[in-house]
């Protein structure tokens, strides 16, 4: 038993031995500095190859589709018409979002933001691992790296593109501001619906622009950025309606944590149940030629296409949402509801044009275009290719009085100067032979030239473009804003054979109505471009302009029309209004464009319609037009106008003209001097002016009811005597058959002479000694 002791007692001692051995080799290998070494060591490592990708990394530009904006598009009111281009994201700088909408993204994603260097080194190590354990991504980052994650980097899940994050969000935080960090983090961020940015997110959940969100409102949509599409409430199930309430209220309890709301304030929040969602408002009905027709003008304004097409745009309008829908009510009313395409082949053909422009500002107010995009491409509110015709004479007497022109005979050219107005009458010292028919070859005898204005006399009109000069009528017409490149210097000139838009004769005579003062109908009242959170104005040109007309002529002028609406071609039109209104229609040859342009004392508008053929766009007739013979300038065109204005006036467009004028219709006659004639002077019983006219006399009956710009069955006004003016001659109720009326005037008691030229009676009196006559 000894020996056997002592043999185990040498084996458990040779065991204990080689664990003895075993266990120092591992301790040799594994010491507590040796494990320090190697961690210190990896540190050193991490931190170097921190370092150096902190060096290697720069902040790189942002993206591209993080810059991508809509071009937002507004009406007068500032309610949005259209948002155009690749994203719906419209970049607003924090001045225009409330202090307290601000607060309510950092209580719910970042209550360290202003305080922390841009990293949360907890959370994106939480991020890496799930990274690596394929568990997705998670919470953890800050304001600042969702940031860098929009502005500047993918959306991809790899480490090397969170390491990137990382590296940049230290270097942006140090570079730029909390306030520039914020912004970009607001304006890049994805809210649903389409939305990019809290602008659009603002419109696309309460239809508001960013500057008017609650505290509530920015709380829901600052909860929306965890999952924009399980927290919208129109489509979110009902787990997730319970999840966005839980998170509005966490991130408002937050913002009372944070002593940017009062507990008082908190307890009065409501939850704020967004719209339901509404299609993004585009380039539909007239809003395709509208915005169309801004663009081109800022463009010829110096704003860059490209820098344009790129976004960020808020370009305002002029135009007026209630007077934009009366326009295109009109045109629905009285034109488009009495065509029949289908079965009237010439219907098709029908294109109506309307700009409607404020005389003292320049906007434009309302414009109809056409049937719009894709029905019809063409702007025929813009498009310049066919003849204003009689809505082009208004200019010639304009460019006589402002040129102090005289008839053939020495007479000043005003509303009471006596033209000759027989039908195909020769025109007196033109530059070329012309000898113009009037309507429906209708002849006038001796008539004023407010008469040959209120219907339209062609032979009148022509004879005057010679007085004036047909380059001084040009000048003129260019003054007014009509193009001089499309006015061939002719005799035919006179009767408005240029090419003309109802936007460029709407400026014009908004120039009357404005008392001479220019006035270039425009489409954009303000625009502005963001950039990088930064708002810049661009600087437009004033509609308003020069005097291009004294205000005597230009108020003369607006007088002068008021004839045409009273007791002329678009009476039957314009007839038993409750507000003043001035105007001229013209129609062109062949009938391929009827016109109405008019105004109140506070609106302008003028109304085109055209005869394209469906097929290649080439100008065709309107005959036949809605069952009808002609279309005239007073038939739809002036309707539509009536029925447009008379809703617009109830918006304040009416009121009194403030004329300075002692002639035209709209001038009461001046009291009756006494004739005191140093010696008796005998009449002349039968008078013959220097030029007898060789042409058949006038008839006395009613003219053709198919006139150009004449209403139907509407006979020829008298022209006896406008008081203090020449006498008028004539057999159409004018004093003596060949047109003079004696000393005082115009004989009979309503103003008119016998047939031999008898002397006036108690109304007729006030004609001038020696009777004068134009050409």
């Amino acid at each position: 038993m000894g020996r056997a002791n002592a043999r185990r007692a040498r084996q458990g001692g040779a065991r204990q031995a080689g664990k003895n051995e075993k266990k120092s080799g591992i301790r040799r290998l594994f010491t507590w500095k040796k494990i320090l070494g190697t961690v210190l060591g990896i540190c050193l490592l991490g931190i170097l190859g921190f370092v150096g990708l902190y060096l290697y990394v720069d902040v790189p530009a942002g993206n591209k589709e993080a810059k991508l904006q809509s071009n937002v598009f507004k009406y007068a009111d500032g309610s949005v018409m259209a948002r155009v281009g690749q994203v719906n994201r419209e970049t607003v700088p924090l001045s225009r979002i409330p202090k307290e909408v601000q607060h309510t993204f950092v209580a719910a994603e970042n209550k360290t933001f202003y305080d922390d260097s841009g990293v949360d080194l907890k959370g994106t190590l939480r991020g890496v691992i799930n990274t690596l354990s394929g568990k997705g991504k998670q919470g953890g980052s800050t304001i600042t790296q969702q940031y860098v994650k929009n502005y500047y980097l993918s959306q991809e899940q790899t480490v090397s593109r969170k390491l990137q994050e990382i590296v940049i969000s230290l270097k942006v935080d140090n570079k730029f501001s909390k306030d520039d960090i914020l912004a970009g983090y607001i304006n890049t961020s994805f809210y649903g619906r389409g939305a990019y940015g809290i602008q659009a997110a603002a419109q696309a959940y309460y239809g508001v622009d960013s500057d008017k969100l609650t505290v509530a409102q920015g709380a829901y949509l600052a909860s929306l950025l965890q999952a924009p599409n399980q927290y919208d409430w129109a489509i979110a199930s009902d787990a997730g309606k319970q999840r966005v309430q839980e998170r509005w209220a966490y991130t408002l309890d937050n913002m009372v944590e944070m002593k940017w709301l009062s507990p008082e304030e908190r307890a009065k929040q409501k939850f704020p149940v967004p719209q339901p969602p509404k299609p993004l408002p585009g380039l539909t009905g007239q809003a395709s030629y509208i915005i169309d027709a801004a663009k081109k003008e800022l463009f010829a304004q110096g704003v860059d296409e490209n820098e344009f097409e790129a976004g960020g745009w808020t370009v305002t309008l002029g135009i007026d949402k209630k007077r934009q829908k009366s326009l295109e009510g009109a045109v629905k009313q009285k034109l488009t509801e009495d065509l029949k395409p289908d079965s009237r082949s010439v219907d098709r053909d029908a294109q109506l044009g309307a700009a409607s422009v404020d005389p003292k500002t320049g906007y434009v107010v309302a414009l109809y275009g056409g049937a719009g995009y894709p029905k019809h491409y063409t702007n025929n509110a813009t498009r310049s290719d066919y003849q204003p015709a009689s809505t082009f004479k208004p200019i010639i007497l304009a460019s006589a009085m402002e040129n102090h022109a005289v008839t053939q005979g020495g007479v000043p050219i005003t509303p009471n100067a006596i033209y000759d107005g027989r039908n195909r009458r020769p025109v007196v010292g033109g530059t070329k032979p012309f000898a113009p028919p009037n309507e429906d070859e209708h002849t006038y005898g001796r008539i004023t030239v407010q008469t040959a204005t209120n219907n339209s006399v062609n032979s009148v009109f022509a004879q005057m473009g010679a007085d004036v000069g047909l380059d001084q009528v040009k000048k003129t017409a260019v003054s007014l804003g009509m193009n001089g490149a499309k006015m061939d210097v002719q005799p035919a000139m006179t009767l408005g054979t240029m090419g003309a838009s109802p936007l460029q004769m709407a400026g014009a005579y908004a120039t009357f109505d404005n008392h001479g003062t220019k006035v270039t109908p425009t489409m954009v009242v303000k625009a502005v471009h963001t950039q990088d959170g930064v708002d810049k104005e661009v600087k437009l040109q004033d509609p308003i302009g020069d005097q291009v007309l004294s205000r005597k002529t230009a108020d003369t002028l607006t007088s002068v029309l008021t004839g045409v609406v009273d007791d002329g071609t678009a009476s039957e039109a314009v007839k038993n209004t409750d507000y003043k209104a001035a105007g001229k229609t013209g129609t062109s040859d062949d009938n391929k464009s009827a016109w109405f342009v008019g105004y109140t004392p506070k609106l302008v508008t003028a109304v085109g319609m055209f005869g394209e053929s469906p097929n290649g766009g080439k100008q065709v007739t309107l005959k036949g037009t809605g069952g009808g013979g002609r279309v005239n300038g007073g038939g739809y065109p002036a309707r539509v106008w009536a029925d447009y204005t008379q809703d617009a006036v109830g918006d304040g467009a009416g009121g009194d003209f403030s004329l300075e004028t002692d002639m035209g219709a709209a001038v009461p006659p001046p009291s009756i001097p006494t004739p005191t004639p140093s010696a008796p002077v005998t009449p002349t019983p039968t008078p013959t002016p220097s030029r007898t006219p060789s042409g058949p006399p006038t008839p006395t009956g009613t003219p053709s009811d198919s006139g150009t710009d004449r209403p139907t069955g509407r006979p020829t006004p008298p022209t006896g005597g406008t008081a203090g003016g020449p006498p008028n001659g004539g057999t159409t109720g004018n004093g003596g058959t060949t047109g003079n009326g004696g000393t005082t005037g115009n004989g009979g008691t309503t103003g008119n002479g016998g047939t031999t030229g008898t002397p006036g009676g108690a109304n007729g009196a006030g004609g001038n000694t020696v009777p004068n006559f134009g050409n």
